[in-house]
């Protein structure tokens, strides 16, 4: 008989595999979506030295204030357009988009396009 994994066991397995081939450097960071229930949150990282050089998130105060709901699109645009412009003040223009074994549907896709909007290229 074979076991069935639930939903987020097997998007881990995804992302898992994803990132034997996605790293980020210095000079491409890789940005990172996490979509919890309620929140989205993205990060940019340089996996070469551990650090997490940018974020952004439906939970940071600034954000909050301007966003009515924080679990759909609307908020995703968002955080996708902070992220760009925290980026950009870092002078990172590059990323390595990592979506963490999520579809690139809804949430996930809104903030990747705004991202794109906003200036960064991946």
């Amino acid at each position: 008989m074979i076991k069935k994994l639930d939903k987020n066991t097997a998007r881990r397995k995804r992302h898992l595999r994803i990132r034997r081939t996605l790293s980020g450097s210095a000079e491409r960071p890789r940005l990172v979506v996490y979509r919890s229930e309620k929140n989205i949150y993205a990060q940019i990282i340089d996996d070469e030295s551990g650090y997490t050089m940018v974020s952004a998130s439906t939970i940071d105060k600034e954000l909050k204030k301007g966003i009515a709901k924080t679990w759909n699109t609307d908020a995703a645009k968002v955080v996708g357009k902070t992220i760009a412009e925290r980026a950009k003040e870092k002078g990172i223009a590059k990323v390595a988009f990592d979506r963490a074994g999520y579809k690139y549907h809804g949430r996930v896709k809104a903030l990747a396009d705004s991202a794109r909007e906003a200036g960064l290229d991946f």
